[in-house]
């Protein structure tokens, strides 16, 4: 089952996080993590939050991942014997100084998506460092999430929901520049989060307008990430930790947005998934910039401007297995299936089948619609497991 993980920027939102059903609650020690502005804790009060955590039947993980100079990492080398006498059950870090010297004291160590991981050979090494888990980069899809879950040989954590960046894994270098406030060290003033204007020299490019002449203001400020419509997805991927993002959001948005997702968890893992349009409106009702799923679904654009196809194929899912007697596969669903859609199921060795949607199924009984996760499929002719399945649609601006 994997674990439940919020954020807390004070001890209102640790009992907000605690109360709400988080498995496991990440701080900000004051100082050196990715949040500066946030409230933070002290040294001298993680025991405590350490303790109020415990008794819930919860961990606490401790933000130290900022960029570290020699100051910082002598900081440390008396910070983590504290935190080690604390009770805390790991730290998260991304500077290879503070992995090392967290490991040294026999403190649980997590790497940061500040590290950007994004392949196993890294995750050997770093298990090899000490490490027992990382939280992957933001920018993998769930086809190479499941796969890199797959094959590591520590814990992998993924992000759910929560603010996006357009710098690599928040690795960003606008605020430094605009305002000598580092987001590497976690003081970001967020510039991106202003309405920008980009245009060409020779005036030939404007892109706060878009071709069909809508105005795009917030160049450099992405949607929020939420993928509470894709926890089937999330937990059959293999991750063993759901992450939300927000130590410098209220403890109101923390309760919100931590009971939401424990609520769909729960929900799929009793093995009684339904999605409920309810779980978006409370999410819709704290702060958010408008939801996407980021990278999640996200595949490359063809690099031409000159299709001009009224149809577009959407990335719905993959094959997990092919029953040749009765004529049908099962399919992995993160995105919607109805029948009388037209699908493509492409492969290697299978080509390109293309055919329209006659019969669905979900534990044996038949439906109109699946919303994600399993499902059988009458298929036309043989198909096989990890074959990619498209839904064509029209074109948006079609």
């Amino acid at each position: 089952m994997p674990e439940l993980l919020s954020p807390a920027g004070d001890f209102s939102s640790l009992m907000a996080a605690l109360r709400s059903g988080a498995d496991a609650v990440y701080i900000g020690l004051e100082g050196c993590n990715m949040r500066a502005r946030a409230d933070n804790f002290r040294v001298s009060e993680v025991a405590e939050a350490v303790e109020r955590a415990h008794d819930h039947g919860s961990r606490l993980y401790v933000c130290t991942n900022t960029a570290l100079r020699d100051d910082d990492v002598e900081r440390l080398k008396n910070i983590f014997p504290e935190l080690h006498s604390a009770g805390v059950d790991a730290v998260i870090a991304s500077d290879l100084a503070a992995v090392d010297l967290a490991a040294e004291c026999g403190l649980d160590v997590h790497v940061s998506v500040q590290a950007n991981i994004t392949n196993t050979r890294t995750l050997t090494i770093l298990r090899d460092m000490g490490v027992s888990r990382a939280i992957l980069s933001r920018e993998l899809s769930l086809r190479e999430i499941a796969g890199i879950a797959s094959a590591s040989p520590v814990e992998v954590e993924v992000f759910v929901h929560g603010a996006l960046c357009t710098a690599i894994s928040g690795r960003c270098y606008l605020s430094s520049y605009l305002y000598g406030r580092s987001a590497n060290c976690g003081d970001c003033l967020q510039p991106c989060r202003k309405s920008w204007r980009l245009v060409s020299e020779d005036g030939e490019f404007d892109l706060e307008v878009s071709a069909s002449e809508a105005v795009r203001s917030y160049l450099l400020s992405p949607a929020d990430l939420c993928m509470i419509e894709h926890i089937p997805e999330l937990v059959d991927a293999g991750v063993h930790a759901l992450k939300i993002e927000g130590r410098g959001r209220p403890a109101d948005y923390v309760a919100t947005v931590t009971g939401v997702y424990r609520e769909a968890l729960d929900r799929y893992l009793s093995g009684e998934w339904r999605f409920e349009e309810r779980w978006l409106s409370e999410l819709r009702k704290v702060f958010n910039r408008g939801f996407s799923t980021g990278f999640y679904f996200s595949e490359p654009e063809n690099g031409s401007s000159g299709n001009i196809s009224e149809y577009i194929k959407e990335d719905i899912g993959e094959v997990v297995n092919y029953y040749r007697k009765v004529g049908a596969a099962r399919l992995r669903l993160w995105r919607p299936l109805r029948v009388g859609d037209e699908v493509i199921i492409q492969g290697k060795t299978t080509g390109a089948l293309i055919q329209r949607v006659k019969s669905l199924q979900i534990e044996g009984e038949s439906v109109e619609v699946a919303e994600g996760g399993e499902v059988g499929l009458l298929v036309e002719d043989r198909v096989r497991p990890g074959d990619l399945v498209y839904r064509r649609v029209k074109r948006p601006d079609s």
